[in-house]
């Protein structure tokens, strides 16, 4: 089953995340199908390629619960 969830890139204390496709089974920092964002916690930047996330949940990828509320926040869902 296909998920958009978060992938952690960055330094030790210094997160940032980037918003990716990936199969549930996979490891969190694992290779994704595509990614389909950024978000960056620490000062609330984010971009998300919108046209490509709608794609992927009519195709019905399952967002995570983090991940559907940063959605909700940018008016995509």
């Amino acid at each position: 089953m296909l998920k958009l969830r978060l992938k952690r890139i960055g330094r030790k204390r210094s997160p940032s995340y980037r918003l990716v496709i990936m199969e549930n089974t996979s490891r969190r920092d694992g290779r994704p199908i595509e990614e389909v964002g950024y978000y960056n916690p620490i000062s609330k930047n984010y971009k998300f390629d919108q046209e490509k996330i709608i794609k992927w949940l009519q195709y019905g990828v399952k967002p995570t619960e983090t991940v559907s509320n940063l959605l909700k926040k940018a008016n995509i869902i």
